[in-house]
């Protein structure tokens, strides 16, 4: 079965102080845009799709999709600010951007950022499982929460709770630093050493846009919409508590690797070194 990479590259990398998409951090120039390809077409995906402002576009493909063009078919998707209210910059969010791909993605697909690194089993499990998949069915790319922290500052994760390999519930939390989170500034709280998160990986069949469509209907009347996002674990979340949705854990052993902050690119930078040392990467350039 064909199945889609869904890359979402519209985001402003506000903490990291630029656009992390457009960094070259392998040791021969590649972006993690990149290796994310690599990985995907050697798991078996055949297509990307790159969610991208209209305004990247002329830089996007001189810089990044005409080497991944060389082994993968690309296409684009434009997340627009059109719609926006006045005075709201930021897009509306990851819901938004998978949405606006309902025209252009017709096949099971995988949703991932553009500035993180999710390792190769990810990408062999996820592809495995759309091949397979029943219809009612979502999944996502679950890391052990060891596997995803900064040691530059707190980050945001999905807290995932999991019965029976299956997702019961996930919650985006804040503060996030080794196993606590503080996101009022003054109480810190514990987490369970073996905890799973979600680095936003999915894998969707297109059934998923219909659910979009009506969720951001609702977002819009109920969310402040100067400021809120209309995210994918969100939408997620309600479809399982309203059993509209069972979504399979997929669990990858793999480190994540990724930008929140500048002082991370050092890290990031040694380790596609060595991975590319090793052989993982030969023909990626």
């Amino acid at each position: 079965m064909e199945t889609t990479l869904v890359v979402m590259a519209a985001g402003m990398g506000s903490r990291y102080g630029g656009l992390k998409q457009m960094e070259p951090i392998g040791p021969n120039g590649e972006f993690l845009m990149d290796f994310s390809a690599f990985d995907a077409k050697e798991a078996g995906f055949l297509k990307v799709v790159f969610v991208i402002k209209k305004e990247m576009e002329e830089d996007f493909t001189r810089i990044v999709a005409s080497r991944v063009k060389k082994y993968m078919d690309v296409e684009y998707v434009f997340q627009e600010t059109e719609s926006l209210p006045e005075g709201r910059v930021k897009p509306w969010g990851t819901g938004h951007a998978i949405l606006c791909c309902k025209d252009t993605v017709k096949t099971p697909f995988a949703i991932i950022n553009a500035d993180d690194y999710y390792g190769k089993t990810a990408y062999i499990e996820l592809n495995n499982w759309l091949n397979n998949m029943s219809p009612e069915e979502m999944a996502l790319v679950g890391y052990e929460l060891a596997q995803t922290t900064s040691e530059n500052g707190t980050v945001t994760r999905g807290i995932c709770q999991i019965e029976n390999g299956y997702l019961s519930s996930i919650r985006e939390t804040k503060g996030i630093s080794g196993f606590t989170y503080c996101e009022d500034g003054k109480t810190v709280h514990q987490l369970p050493k073996d905890s799973i998160v979600s680095m936003n990986m999915w894998g969707f069949g297109t059934g998923i846009f219909q659910h979009l469509e009506r969720e951001f209907e609702l977002f819009k009347k109920e969310n402040d919409v100067m400021k809120d996002e209309f995210l994918v674990p969100t939408v997620v979340d309600t479809l399982i508590q309203t059993k509209d949705a069972k979504v399979k854990v997929l669990r990858s052993p793999d480190r994540w690797y990724g930008m929140t902050y500048r002082e991370d690119r050092e890290l990031v930078e040694k380790a596609m070194k060595e991975f590319c040392e090793k052989g993982m990467y030969n023909g990626i350039s």
